[in-house]
């Protein structure tokens, strides 16, 4: 597994860009965002901790894909850490074998720090050594998104 980290400082305070990152109060925030990802992603679960939670979005056949992740914690407007720990596959759940050990268990962590009107956020993942030009040309670009869905 590789340690990635990105940040974005955003223009805006902590509690909208929690709740436009989580989609909190719209999931369309967290769809705008994500897009970038896949233009159909989105999520089934919620964000309380301890939840289950499937990060998904239809892929060229029409079938559902993604994560089955665990909210591991959530302490709003401060941090969310997400367990990935299986695959969506053709609308199946896959929670063993080898396509999952590679990753399983990977993390995802949102930090948030505001200061003076300006949040930084902090995201930290672990992603397989196939994933990593994905992750780094993408999730920048959807920081930038999410930067500027909270500025307007």
């Amino acid at each position: 597994m590789k340690k990635l980290q990105y940040t974005v400082s955003i223009n805006a305070p902590v509690n909208k860009i929690y709740d436009f990152m989580l989609g909190i109060t719209s999931k369309s925030t967290y769809e705008q965002w994500t897009s970038l990802f896949n233009p159909t992603s989105t999520y089934e679960g919620s964000w309380d901790k301890g939840n289950k939670m499937l990060f998904i979005g239809v892929d060229e056949k029409g079938e559902k894909g993604g994560m089955v992740s665990k909210i591991v914690d959530n302490i709003p407007n401060k941090f969310v850490s997400i367990q990935h720990y299986g695959l969506v596959k053709a609308d199946k759940e896959i929670t063993e074998g080898p396509e999952v050990e590679k990753w399983a268990n990977g993390f995802e962590n949102y930090t948030f720090e505001e200061n003076n009107g300006t949040t930084t956020v902090t995201v930290d993942l672990d992603t397989t050594e196939d994933f990593l030009d994905y992750m780094n040309e993408t999730y920048p670009k959807a920081l930038d998104k999410l930067k500027e869905l909270c500025e307007k």
